[in-house]
Parts: structure tokens; sequence; C-alpha cells
């Protein structure tokens, strides 16, 4: 019986000095699973961190990065939850905010990610990231003039800013501006030329045009310098090809968008077009 006893104890000493550890150790694992791109085993390792030391002061943090390796696989709601987790923990925590406020953008919930923006740059007034995606969700909201009040901010601090010159471009496009916003585009491509999202934005305005054939053009650009597959630029090059009347090739990169993790339902009203 002795025996048992300090064999109990001895296994009870042993398993609070790895509960101890564990925290720490989960956290390491959590790591070496990311950069192995196993992101389900990464959202279990940061789980059991947080389930290992509930008070630790780190956990706001891994509740962010659980969230972003949640939205990286597709779950929203739960990505969502554990943003907004992180946050009750440190309310005005810029890095929590700029990663709930775009997650909101990304699902199309325009006034929760203003709001989140807004409590941002309420911290951080010069932060250009923020600016310029608040920029884009007033565009969205139609409050043209305070998008371009954003942008202009932005390139108050930093002239050459390439992000507040596109959001000008996406402006002046949105606005109907047509030839203000090629006239943009066409500066930053022999600024930048090697950047995609300039030759994106155009073939989007060249769609608006019906020139066809220039957004194909652009858009097979920029997906040849981006470095991940796209679902919104296989739509913008379907839309270029139903212009073109090429329509199966259209329904293939339809099809390859909503792999990619386009909105099925969005997308069903172009696939209509291709029958």
């Amino acid at each position: 019986m002795r025996l048992t006893i300090l064999f109990v104890l001895f296994l009870s000493v042993c398993c609070g000095r790895l509960n101890a550890q564990s925290h720490s150790e989960w956290i390491e694992s959590s790591f070496k699973y990311i950069e192995e791109n196993r992101l389900d085993s990464a959202e279990i390792a940061l789980k059991n961190a947080l389930n290992a030391d509930p008070s630790n002061a780190l956990n706001a943090f891994l509740l962010n990065n659980l969230g972003t390796i949640q939205r990286r696989q597709g779950k929203y709601d739960e990505a969502m939850d554990s943003y907004s987790l992180a946050l009750n923990r440190y309310p005005n925590n810029t890095t929590f905010l700029s990663a709930r406020a775009s997650l909101f953008s990304e699902r199309g919930n325009f006034q929760n990610a203003l709001i989140d923006y807004n409590r941002l740059l309420e911290e951080e007034p010069n932060n250009e990231e923020a600016l310029y995606q608040r920029g884009l969700l007033y565009i969205n909201l139609k409050e043209f003039e305070l998008a371009e009040k954003d942008f202009q901010k932005i390139l108050s601090v930093s002239p050459q800013n390439l992000f507040a010159q596109l959001g000008l471009a996406t402006l002046f496009k949105v606005e109907g501006k047509y030839t203000d916003a090629e006239k943009m585009y066409n500066y930053l491509e022999e600024k930048e030329p090697e950047y995609p999202g300039i030759y994106a934005g155009r073939a989007e305005l060249f769609l608006l045009q019906e020139k066809g054939n220039k957004a194909l053009g652009d858009i097979n650009k920029a997906m040849r310098l981006s470095e991940e597959e796209d679902p919104y630029m296989y739509i913008t090059r379907a839309r270029a090809k139903l212009l073109l009347y090429e329509k199966q090739a259209a329904a293939e990169d339809i099809k390859k968008a909503i792999s990619l993790g386009y909105d099925p339902q969005e997308a069903e009203s172009l696939l209509q077009l291709t029958k």
C-alpha cells in the first residue's frame, strides 16, 4: 500500500511539472505546426495552451493567433469569437482591433469593421494601414468624401504611399471618373511595375468600360505576379472572358474561385451567364 501511495504521489508530482511546462510547450508546438502548414494541429496546440494555464498573461495574444489560424481554415465564426475574446482582455490593443476589423470587412460586415477601425485610429491616428482600410470601407459605404480624406491623410504623412494612391484610383473608379482612374493606375504601373494590385485594379476599371481584351491582359499579369492564388482574381478574369464570349473558360475560373473560398451564392449569377 505504501509503495502504491508513493507511486501515485510520484505521478502527481511529475504531472504537475508537465502541466507547469505545458503552456510554453504547446505554444512551441503551435509554431512548429504553423511552419509545417498543419493548421488543424496548430489550432489544437493553441487551445491546449489556453487550457493548460487559463490565467496566463500571454493568452490574449494566443487567442488572436488562434483566430488567425481559424480564419485561414475558413472557420470564420470561431475566428471572430477568438478575436473578440482577445479584445475582451485588451479592448484597445491595435493588433487585435485590426485583425477583427479586417475579418468583419471580409465577411461584409462593414459597420462593425468601421467601429473597430475607428477605435484603432483613436489609439494610433496616423496608422497608415488602418487609414487605408477605413478608406476602402468608406468607399463600400459610399462615403466618398470621408474615403478621400483618409487617403489624403496618409499621403500627408507618406507622400509616396502606394496603397493610398491605389485607394484614390479605386475612389475615382467607383465615382465614374474613369479617365482620372486610368491615369493613376498608369502612373503607379511606372512606379511599381511588379505590384499585382495595380493590374488587378485596372482590370476592374476596364471591365466597367467593357474593354474585355484590356481587362484580360491586366488580370493575367496580376495573376502571374501574385504570390498566392486569389479567388477574386479568378472572378475578375471570368468576367473578362464573359465579355469576350469565352464561356467555358469563364466557368472554369468561377469554379476555381469557389474552390479557393469565394462565396458560391455570389458566384451563381456569373455561372448562369456561362450556360
